[in-house]
């Protein structure tokens, strides 16, 4: 009997990484994996003529977790830039199906976890508790829970990440 090891956050992460890659080569992308350690990237991208050239942070998430969330951190309420792009790999789907890409710029990833994380803060936890700060932040399609006490910033409303559903033209 063969049994399936869980795969390690860092693998999930590079399988993120190569379906990117494999996204962006096919669409006549020019693409390369920035060296280890760079910050806030992790592919760069080029046109064929060079002339368009763009970074991208790669988030990948797989069925862990119930929010359907993809973890960030307090740095990313910071990491802004014009040609800089998050690419959100979503695994979690059935085993043999295609990933689900969500390319987004970085100035609307960096308010919209600067955003919620002040409304989560804002709003009571269990029990009405207030609730404690951390570095820990989410992008998720839905930010229903985290306004529980005042309507949902329509901004940030259920299906608020849909328009980024395999918005590759954005590199164009």
């Amino acid at each position: 009997m063969h049994r399936r090891l869980k795969p390690k956050s860092a693998i999930i992460g590079a399988a993120g990484e190569h379906f990117v890659m494999a996204e962006l080569l096919r669409r006549g992308h020019i693409a390369a994996l920035a060296p280890q350690g760079a910050p806030n990237m992790d592919i760069l991208i080029a046109d064929e003529q060079g002339q368009t050239l763009a970074a991208v942070q790669v988030k990948t998430r797989t069925q862990i977790g119930g929010d359907r969330g993809w973890h960030m951190g307090r740095k990313h309420q910071d990491i802004r830039g014009a040609r800089l792009f998050y690419v959100f790999v979503d695994l979690g789907i059935p085993e043999g199906a295609a990933p689900e890409f969500f390319i987004v710029p970085a100035d609307v990833v960096a308010d919209a976890v600067t955003d919620t994380h002040a409304a989560w803060l804002r709003n009571p936890g269990r029990n009405g508790h207030k609730r404690k700060d951390s570095d820990m932040r989410r992008i998720q399609p839905d930010y229903a829970a985290f306004y529980t006490d005042e309507p949902v910033n329509s901004q940030y409303a259920t299906g608020w990440l849909e328009k980024y559903r395999s918005a590759w033209t954005l590199f164009d």
